[in-house]
């Protein structure tokens, strides 16, 4: 007994002795001895929205992970046209019920973002334009492409990258005029989309077959008329890649930047009553007096 009861104690002074040198080493080095019981700090909470950029493309939306955002340019009236086999491509982006200022990253605005209802569930919205990912077919399956990827661009020249400071966006839709008629691209009677440019919101823009090269023959001076086909008022030339960025240029209208391709000036239509969607100059007063302007258009005639 006594044997054990000495041998417990000296046990009990080595314990001591030992944990008295540990906490003297901790204090001269100075380490914490309970940093492996500490909670890890936490990580770094990124925007649900974000701006990414390529050298290619510049700036483009996507998601908190860094997944690229597109639009549809069949999108015309801010309701999503992809179901089907096109949704298992292009799967709809929602970044949930509260989306705010604080969860986006630099240089976006929560003004600029909205949400819709569609059969699949709801879908955020960029500028009124469906946000969605884009999911090739890969190993005999849908795969979203992965982070940083863009690969979705240009797809049959209707799928573009969400960008935040386009100037001309693409939309492709029928034309229907102010007297009710549909148009085809040519202008003739008849059913069938044209892919036309717009402005950063879906409006449609036109040009004036009587302007000249980079002269505009409608603006009066005191812009009296300027509510009947408004100029499109801009000096920032940012595309799709599917268009020459080189073909536009800004012109000077009494004081006032206008848009122009190739030579010819840019105008919305009043009556459209800036509804996304709505191209109802292409017959007033005359079918093709205003065209919607399109990336085939031929240059205009000289002065």
């Amino acid at each position: 007994m006594l044997y054990t009861k000495r041998a417990s104690n000296l046990f009990v002074m080595k314990r001591v002795r030992n944990a008295g040198m540990i906490l003297i080493a901790c204090t001269l080095l100075s380490v914490s001895c309970s940093k492996d019981n500490e909670p890890a700090p936490p990580a770094e909470k990124k925007p649900t929205i974000q701006l990414a950029s390529s050298a290619a493309l510049g700036s483009y939306l996507a998601d908190t992970l860094g997944y690229t955002l597109y639009y549809f340019s069949n999108d015309f009236d801010g309701q999503s046209h992809c179901a089907g086999g096109c949704a298992a491509l292009w799967p709809m982006y929602y970044a949930g019920d509260n989306l705010t200022q604080a969860s986006l990253g630099t240089g976006l605005d929560i003004a600029d973002f909205s949400s819709i209802t569609t059969p699949s569930g709801k879908q955020t919205t960029y500028k009124s334009w469906p946000l969605y990912y884009y999911a090739p077919v890969e190993g005999g399956y849908n795969e979203r492409e992965a982070v940083g990827e863009t690969k979705g661009e240009a797809f049959n020249n209707i799928w573009f990258v969400a960008k935040p400071d386009y100037s001309i966006m693409l939309v492709n839709a029928q034309l229907t005029g102010h007297d009710g008629k549909t148009y085809k691209s040519d202008y003739t009677e008849g059913t069938g989309n044209t892919l036309y440019f717009s402005d950063p919101h879906g409006v449609t823009l036109y040009g004036f077959s009587i302007d000249s090269f980079n002269v505009n023959k409608f603006t009066r001076a005191d812009f009296s008329n300027n509510a009947v086909w408004p100029v499109y008022e801009t000096d920032q030339v940012v595309v799709p890649s599917i268009l020459d960025k080189t073909l536009f240029t800004a012109i000077d209208v009494f004081g006032r930047n206008q848009l122009t391709y190739k030579g010819w000036p840019l105008y919305y239509f009043g009556a459209d009553d800036m509804q996304r969607g709505s191209n109802k100059g292409v017959s007033f007063p005359a079918p093709g007096v205003w065209p919607v302007m399109v990336k085939d258009a031929p240059e205009a005639p000289q002065p």
